[in-house]
């Protein structure tokens, strides 16, 4: 076997979501370099402008979308319209998220909750559904999610109920699908990231109230850069990861050893 052709995506087409900035943006580069025609989407027309410059200045094919993953409507009308043009998206990154400000459980209003899981689960379903069914007419795909270590512990010390509780059921949508697509060749896998050194992560790491816990707690001593993520977004896309379904890869810098 050629193993490091394993990990080649040419002639493939991947579409990320929440790829403005941060992993997203990192993971489009990855896949990119790999061979894949890579198709960015978020809901920062500025944002989207800005990364696809950056990725078309290093020669990758690009595309950038609007899209709201919440909206039902219009994720399912992106996927279908792409289809219709004869684009298949063979690769989904199902990126999109937003953290919250520390909020006390007891405290916390309907809408800060409704919000978070509507971007961090409902709308990674959307996604999920809307290219997968597309996937599975194929009979081929790889979908990534892209969750967090916090749906596998409760963080300290800041309170993020609605967070911890989107991405743990984040995580069990994966599994999920992957059991009903499996035996129809759509592979569906997450990562759980710690601590990633993005501009979501880096406002609360600015206090050291905050950051000196999180780095007493974690076994390297450092925040996780979203390259690190993006490489891991690339083994699961890939062929790589043939063997893999189901699972959720931690890159936690050893966080949840503990």
């Amino acid at each position: 076997m050629d193993y490091l052709n394993q990990f080649r995506l040419d002639g493939r087409t991947a579409f990320i979501t929440g790829a403005g900035r941060g992993i997203g943006l990192c993971t489009a580069d990855a896949l990119a370099q790999a061979g894949a025609n890579i198709i960015i989407s978020g809901i920062d027309q500025a944002d989207l402008d800005t990364a696809a410059d950056q990725l078309r200045v290093k020669g990758h094919n690009v595309r950038a979308m609007l899209l709201d993953v919440t909206n039902s409507a219009a994720t399912t009308e992106i996927a279908d319209k792409l289809a219709g043009d004869g684009t298949m998206v063979d690769i989904l990154i199902a990126n999109a998220g937003i953290a919250w400000a520390d909020t006390k459980a007891e405290d916390m209003d309907d809408a800060a909750w409704a919000k978070v899981l509507d971007v961090n689960l409902t709308g990674a379903f959307y996604s999920c559904r809307a290219f997968g069914r597309h996937m599975l007419q194929r009979r081929r795909g790889s979908i990534v999610t892209v969750g967090s270590m916090s749906g596998f512990i409760s963080n300290k010390p800041q309170n993020q109920v609605h967070y911890n509780a989107s991405k743990a059921g984040l995580h069990h949508l994966t599994k999920s699908l992957a059991g009903e697509w499996a035996d129809r060749n759509v592979r569906v896998n997450g990562v759980a990231p710690t601590y990633v050194n993005t501009v979501m992560s880096n406002v609360t790491a600015q206090d050291p109230d905050y950051f000196g816990p999180w780095m007493e707690n974690t076994p390297m001593k450092r925040m996780i850069e979203p390259e690190e993520v993006a490489t891991t977004n690339l083994f699961l896309a890939s062929d790589a990861s043939s063997g893999l379904t189901g699972s959720i890869v931690m890159v936690d810098a050893g966080y949840t050893i503990w």
